[in-house]
């Protein structure tokens, strides 16, 4: 018999996975320990004119499928108006069938919007105009809309020299939902250009009060905004990058290499993978002197398309997985931290399934008792963040470690409506469960199985960031802290 689509039991293969979803899943709240939600928008709590602002702005993931189903590019990032750019995606979402687009669209569409009917040409403006009238009341504000998802805990993504002022408006007005910042210093290596690496350097200098003229001087930069970010709840650290990089390098090497980039020289290949792999261990010990987690996002290929990268710029729909060697480097850098009893809580995500397997041995070099699950093999993020790659990602560590101490799914989004990609993890979590306990391949005890299904969705994270400690007012508290012990004022624009 035929199931209808997206119901009850969506994704929900068997009996036994649609009890551990209903019984165990579902009602779990959300810790969101990596996105890229604006910070601005949630400290204003922001009210969206229409379903295409909150929807499709920014979206690269639906911008790659318009341009696929030949959508000019006026209807996705150009002037056309927010109605014509929702009616392109309106007619381009038949066509997405077998992608998750296809799911997320509609998963979305139900949750926040209660509206069933498929979103096609024909009911495009139906659909449009009815949510348009739901976003204009002050149930859909962005907060309102983190709350109804249950959300417990966002950790956005930021820049080292960022003020945080944001994050400072967030903590002083409390609303039920925990928001931290997290520290991404990739500009602070991206040696590449000394041009632009060197405005970087001035502005960093000015939000740490400290002049940057020696690679010193950029240490105590990094440090002290690291030390600024901790005082406003900061539990992670982030890093997006090609591969590691663990080269081996001495500190006078160092020194010389920023030397000429900061002169404004251009740097050969190795001077850039000793720069790259002396301020990575550098940034990896401030992580573990604060107990924090520090990530790795592995793998990605950008900017391939260079045309469109200087019409447009980074980060609208132009990348790809890359075939980059990660074991060799990853071990050493590991290693190296780890020989010094110096090796932060590390979660390493893979956008090349090839390497699946190779991660997750990995991450059982260097778990050391300490903490259950020290090193994690990360959730399928960007092209992986459906069915199959979180099916292989899960049966990767499933086989070479323990699933069970998985601290689960993250929507690494920039959009309030991605949160039933939550729900589309845990069902797809439960369907593997359920279909096992079904094929003889694990007991039927529901009562345990339930609890580690809870531990990934929601509970392992909890532990693994040392949040189940903490009060709502501990936020308020750091803020008031961090206000308290500022070196630099609070800025505000304007």
């Amino acid at each position: 018999m035929k199931k209808p689509f997206l119901n009850e039991d969506f994704l929900l293969q068997t009996d036994t996975a649609q009890q551990l979803y209903h019984e165990f899943a579902k009602q779990m709240p959300i810790i969101d320990y990596h996105c890229h939600l604006p910070p601005d928008q949630i400290a204003q709590d922001r009210q969206f004119e229409n379903i295409t602002q909150i929807w499709l702005y920014g979206d690269h993931y639906k911008w790659r499928a318009m341009r696929a189903n030949g959508v000019d590019e006026r209807y996705i990032t150009g002037d056309a108006s927010d109605w014509e750019k929702f009616e392109k995606w309106a007619q381009t979402v038949p066509y997405t069938m077998r992608n998750p687009l296809y799911h997320w669209t509609h998963l979305e569409l139900q949750r926040y919007f209660g509206i069933t009917e498929l979103l096609d040409g024909n009911s495009a403006r139906r659909i449009y105009d009815a949510c348009n009238e739901k976003l204009s009341t002050p149930e859909f504000s962005v907060r309102n809309l983190l709350l109804k998802m249950k959300v417990e805990t966002v950790c956005t993504t930021d820049d080292p020299a960022d003020s945080l002022e944001h994050h400072h408006a967030i903590a002083a007005d409390s609303f039920g939902v925990r928001v931290l910042p997290t520290f991404r210093p990739d500009k602070a290596m991206a040696v590449e250009d000394p041009a632009v690496y060197n405005e970087y350097l001035d502005k960093l200098a000015a939000s740490a009060s400290v002049e940057i003229h020696t690679y010193g001087n950029l240490l105590t930069a990094l440090q002290r905004r690291h030390d600024y970010f901790a005082k406003l709840g900061c539990r992670l650290s982030d890093h997006g990058l090609e591969q590691i990089y663990a080269v081996d390098y001495t500190d006078d090497e160092v020194s010389s290499i920023f030397e000429k980039v900061r002169g404004g020289h251009a740097l050969n290949h190795e001077e850039i993978l000793k720069f790259k792999s002396a301020i990575l261990i550098a940034l990896a010990e401030m992580d573990w002197d604060k107990g924090w987690t520090q990530q790795f996002h592995l793998g990605a290929l950008r900017n391939n398309n260079s045309r469109a990268l200087r019409q447009l710029g980074p980060d609208t729909g132009w990348d790809s997985i890359g075939d980059f060697p990660q074991g060799r480097a990853l071990s050493t850098f590991l290693d190296r931290l780890d020989s010094q009893d110096r090796l932060a809580k590390t979660i390493i995500y893979n956008l090349n399934p090839a390497d699946n397997d190779l991660i997750a041995t990995m991450i059982g070099n260097f778990n050391d008792g300490s903490v259950a699950g020290k090193v994690q093999f990360g959730s399928g993020w960007w092209f992986l963040d459906q069915k199959l790659g979180m099916e292989n990602q899960m049966n990767s560590l499933s086989n070479m470690g323990l699933l069970s101490r998985f601290v689960g799914m993250l929507t690494d989004s920039r959009s309030f409506l991605s949160y039933p990609r939550h729900e589309y993890f845990r069902r797809v979590l439960c369907n593997l469960f359920g279909n096992d306990v079904e094929n003889g391949e694990l007991p039927d005890d529901l009562a345990w199985i339930g609890q580690i299904i809870q531990n990934i969705s929601y509970g392992n994270a909890k532990a693994y960031f040392g949040f189940e400690n903490e009060a709502s007012g501990n936020v308020r508290r750091n803020h008031d802290a961090a206000v308290a012990t500022a070196e630099l004022p609070i800025h505000t624009n304007g």
